[in-house]
């Protein structure tokens, strides 16, 4: 019996200094998430029920909320703006990437250069991607493509109506990462479905239809949650290109708060909003989920259910 204790004893010291060990060695990453993370998501909670101007520090509870949901009119445009854009670029971007994906699975030699050449654009750095494309847009080649073919030249970015369509055409210059995911979906669908779906005399849409969207709708799932997530809170592109400009058509959400955090230095009132931002992306991503039992399909699941 004193044997086994004394066995128990030094195993549970075993596990007591491999667990110190394993904290030891994970406190750089323990530590900057509390202090880089958790830290200032708390402290963000609270200031948005304060006035914060960093001069002054005064709690006021539901002020910033009352305000920004009452009184501040052009909350109301960022949130059209940032709507507008989601809508738009997440489902052109699905389809361009997903069209991109459909050739570049195709059988042909020299495939994976333009594999390499499509997904280039996406390590370009946003902030010079961002300046490239304002020279083309506000002249540059653009206007003289658009006078070759005898059409209107115009600074889209100047025009508020053209604006945010810019912006969506843009979005589409680091398309070819979401197209490598979807070629890797696409690889993975059993060929043996196809040949089987030939035999029965499935054309080519019919075939597209009913086993390759079926078969990468998980695929088409993750990129819609993550595409509208990130065009939620885009900033770097309308900061750089437009600065929320003209007649504040490209007023975006992230946009219009940085500027109210770090240009008014209203911080109490940017953290409220960066809160109802994150409430609404929680909410939206929800219900996606929810919705993902509906149309994405996940073999494993369809077996446990039969």
């Amino acid at each position: 019996m004193c044997a086994r204790a004394r066995k128990d004893r030094a195993a549970g010291s075993w596990r007591r200094k491999e667990a110190f060990y394993g904290y030891l060695l994970a406190s750089p990453w323990i530590l900057g998430f509390l202090f880089f993370t958790l830290g200032p998501l708390v402290f963000s909670l609270y200031t948005g029920f304060t006035s914060y101007r960093l001069d002054e520090f005064t709690w006021i509870g539901f002020e910033n909320y009352v305000k920004l949901f009452r009184d501040d009119p052009l909350f109301g445009k960022a949130v059209y703006n940032t709507v507008y854009y989601t809508l738009f670029a997440v489902l052109l971007g699905i389809m361009v990437a997903l069209s991109i994906a459909l050739l570049l699975n195709l059988p042909l030699r020299g495939m994976a250069i333009f594999r390499t050449m499509f997904y280039l654009p996406r390590v370009t750095p946003l902030v010079a991607a961002s300046l490239l494309w304002l020279y083309l847009m506000s002249g540059g080649v653009l206007r003289v493509v658009l006078r070759v073919l005898h059409l209107p030249t115009t600074n889209w970015l100047a025009s508020p109506v053209w604006s945010k369509p810019a912006l969506i055409l843009m979005s589409l210059w680091g398309i070819g990462g979401t197209a490598i995911i979807f070629l890797a979906a696409l690889q993975g669908v059993p060929r043996q479905l196809y040949e089987a779906a030939e035999i029965d005399g499935a054309g080519t849409v019919q075939r597209f239809r009913t086993i390759t969207i079926p078969m990468i709708s998980p695929t088409i799932f993750f990129t819609l949650v993550v595409g509208i997530i990130g065009a939620l809170q885009t900033f770097t592109e309308p900061l750089v290109m437009t600065d929320g400009g003209p007649i504040d058509s490209t007023m975006f959400y992230v946009v219009y708060l940085y500027k109210i955090g770090f240009r008014f230095l209203e911080m109490g009132y940017a953290s409220a909003m960066a809160w109802v931002l994150f409430v609404a992306i929680l909410i939206l991503t929800l219900l996606i989920f929810r919705s993902s039992e509906f149309w994405v399909y996940y073999e494993g699941r369809r077996k446990a259910e039969n």
